[in-house]
């Protein structure tokens, strides 16, 4: 993987976190963000901690979000395809 420049307001941890988030499949982001989740609501971390856990939260949500739009869209494009070719043979 060629290397990449860090965005404006990027930090180092959040590009790290990042590439490491876009390598999961949907299953996977979900479960950790699951856990994350369970970790924040129990409490009793330190507010870096927490801090950190929320911001791969989120990372992990967008990252879920994004799978699940991918999906809709490969439907809507089968969907559209098939509703194209039946309007066809009429």
């Amino acid at each position: 993987m060629p290397p990449r420049f860090l965005s404006v307001g990027e930090s180092i941890v959040e590009a790290m976190t990042t590439e490491e988030i876009s390598s999961l499949g949907y299953e996977q982001a979900r479960d950790e963000l699951i856990g994350t989740v369970q970790k924040l609501e129990a409490g009793g971390l330190a507010l870096e901690d927490s801090l950190a856990l929320w911001e791969r939260g989120e990372a992990l949500a967008a990252h879920c979000q994004a799978k699940l739009d991918g999906a809709r869209a490969r439907l809507d494009a089968a969907l559209g395809a098939r509703n194209g070719s039946a309007d066809g043979e009429n």
